[in-house]
């Protein structure tokens, strides 16, 4: 009952740090429109060539991924031989490979023609390998991850137990003098011992609470390129 009214107090944060992000992007625009209004005399500012601008955008990022396609194609077209195949699910958290079986170029390219979003990739083998990105726990996280504190102050999530063999995936480094004289005693307890997660909703959630007590440097190492 504990973790459930935590998960609905993170929820509520993350409902009202949306509803901020929306009145900045309002804000955004309105200056844009603003600045644009207000230099109209050095060069006109006309909102439906910003609009095309947009659309131009978009159909670059189209015809990217139809290169990616079409050089995926090629890739399969030159096979000349059966390949042992896998489907790769990749989750927000977690993977799972399956195989296809052992395929030809052209029933591996009629796959990647029925799945243009997947990825390709061919291993040292010679195996080809279909990437798929889902936006969701895979299974296996939805019932064992677990946020936590690693040895180093790192939230970090967990299949299972918090550990140093169970780590899944470590994000920042959390400040954790700032954590404790901020939040209650048993939320930070709450956080040593585990906080189970089920679906992306609550993953997001935690994930996004915690952000406001990581360190700074930490921070911009991970947005690094």
């Amino acid at each position: 009952m504990i973790v459930q009214r935590f998960l609905k107090h993170l929820k509520k944060r993350l409902r009202w740090k949306r509803s901020w992000l929306a009145l900045g992007m309002f804000v955004l625009l309105g200056t844009a429109f603003w600045i644009g209004y207000e230099s109209r005399g050095a060069a006109p500012f006309n909102p439906l060539d910003h609009a095309k601008k947009a659309v131009a955008t978009l159909a670059h990022i189209s015809s990217a991924e139809d290169v990616r396609l079409e050089k995926a194609i090629e890739t399969l077209r030159a096979i000349q031989d059966q390949r042992e195949s896998y489907l790769l699910k990749s989750y927000v958290c977690g993977e799972e490979r399956s195989p296809l079986g052992l395929l030809a170029s052209q029933p591996l390219i009629e796959l990647q023609k029925k799945h243009p979003d997947w990825e390709l990739a061919i291993g040292p083998n010679g195996d080809v390998t279909f990437m798929e990105h889902i936006e969701d726990l895979s299974p296996a996280c939805k019932e064992k991850a677990v946020f936590g504190i690693d040895g180093s102050s790192n939230l970090s999530l967990f299949n299972g137990t918090p550990g140093p063999d169970n780590v899944i995936r470590t994000f920042f480094q959390l400040n954790i003098q700032q954590l404790e004289t901020s939040l209650p005693p048993e939320t930070v307890e709450h956080l040593r011992k585990g906080i189970r997660v089920t679906d992306l909703e609550e993953y997001n959630s935690v994930l996004s609470t915690f952000s406001d007590y990581a360190i700074e440097i930490t921070e911009r190492a991970m947005t690094m390129p």
